[in-house]
């Protein structure tokens, strides 16, 4: 007669097709009911954020995003665009963007216009999007901008003029001094074009997006200080979101806006609820950040379990 087998026996048998339904809920179940959870910020993060809200309202300075990735990694890096854009045009942030890979450029305009939609912003005035440049064009475009920017980027995505633009005009934004900071998002080591040349050749400010399986190629020069920030990942972008939140779109008791400086005493004591935030585009990050640590415990625990019931059952063996 069979010995009755027990829990974990039984995990070790068990249908591993009922594993993946688990994890598959695991993961939809959040992103359909978000839940309030803790988001802790970064150094990296929080110094990212406070470099661009350091423009906030300055005609004479300005941001460059580029983006540099393609639809396979835009769960992790759209996040991140749309909360930095959104920064900047709470912040009346200038904002430049550009691109070098063909694949980018609806995504880069798909962010300005999910960015946009709760704010009065005029491309030509208060951003402008360079569009898509053939990656040949990639270093005279890095360089050139370190002498001229409407002699390097001669029109943006819509044909006209750069350099005849009130945005460069009226601010006086010619070179790497005004626009003094680049962002690059990428899945990739794009980063370290823009450190070495501009970085390096003009002593731009350079910050980077990447996905999180690229952070690690990163740190060294978070650390040297070549790098002034960095979002990484999922969780990067679910970080600057929440500051975005606390800061940059808060109001008062009267429900107007009243943007604070960052603080760290008042970034301890804030609670963000999701359910508060009722444009979904908000808060992306923090509800995928919900489904990947719901579906991360769910494995860890079914590793858990498999290896118990293995060892286990190569004890009953020996006997």
């Amino acid at each position: 007669m069979s010995q009755k087998k027990n829990f974990f026996e039984k995990m070790q048998a068990l249908d591993r097709r009922y594993i993946y339904i688990v994890v598959a809920l695991a993961i939809i179940i959040p992103l359909l009911i978000p839940y309030n959870s803790k988001t802790y910020v970064t150094e990296p993060t929080e110094n990212l954020y406070k470099k661009i809200d350091s423009y906030a309202g300055k005609e004479d300075r300005a941001i460059l995003l580029c983006f540099s990735h393609d639809a396979s990694t835009m769960a992790e890096l759209f996040p991140m665009e749309v909360a930095i854009l959104r920064h900047c045009f709470e912040r009346k942030v200038k904002v430049f963007t550009i691109c070098f890979m063909p694949a980018a450029k609806p995504l880069m305009d798909y962010a300005i216009n999910t960015a946009k939609e709760d704010y009065a912003v005029q491309s030509g005035i208060d951003y402008v999007s360079f569009g898509y440049k053939p990656y040949g064009l990639f270093l005279p475009i890095v360089l050139g901008m370190g002498d001229d920017i409407g002699e390097a980027v001669d029109t943006d995505d819509q044909g006209r003029k750069v350099k005849d633009l009130p945005i460069i005009k009226d601010g006086g934004i010619t070179n790497y001094n005004e626009m003094n900071l680049v962002i690059d998002f990428a899945a990739s080591a794009a980063v370290f074009t823009w450190i070495t040349y501009a970085r390096a050749r003009f002593g731009v400010n350079v910050a980077a997006g990447v996905t999180a399986v690229m952070a690690a190629d990163n740190y060294i020069y978070l650390q040297t200080g070549q790098l002034t920030g960095m979002l990484s990942g999922l969780k990067g972008a679910a970080e600057y979101e929440k500051l975005v939140d606390v800061f940059a779109t808060y109001k008062d008791k009267n429900g107007k806006p009243a943007p604070r400086e960052f603080s760290k005493e008042i970034l301890k004591d804030s609670w963000i609820k999701l359910s508060d935030i009722q444009n979904r585009s908000h808060k992306t990050a923090r509800i995928g950040m919900n489904a990947q640590t719901v579906a991360h415990l769910m494995i860890i625990v079914f590793i858990i379990l498999g290896n118990i019931g293995y060892f286990i059952s190569r004890n009953k063996g020996k006997n």
